[in-house]
């Protein structure tokens, strides 16, 4: 199980690379700690379960933030 957090360690490092390449500061740091957060979390050594929970509880704090920011942040049909 540690080792599919270091995959997901390993795709969000891809993802805050194209990020900041493509002048998204703010979210390729965001994923940068994302990445931190799952490689650090893979060497920590805990049982399967509790593996399943950390997932889930970030999935929550996940999903909870995604939703805030894009009903109360986002502007409909504004472009930059």
């Amino acid at each position: 199980m540690e080792r599919m957090f270091r995959v997901c360690g390993f795709w969000t490092g891809i993802m805050a690379i194209f990020f900041y390449l493509g002048h998204m500061h703010q979210t390729s740091l965001l994923f940068f700690a994302q990445t931190i957060f799952f490689v650090l979390l893979s060497y920590l050594k805990l049982s399967e379960r509790m593996y399943i929970y950390v997932f889930g509880a970030y999935l929550t704090v996940f999903f909870a933030g995604f939703s805030y920011w894009s009903v109360f942040m986002m502007t409909p049909g504004a472009a930059h």
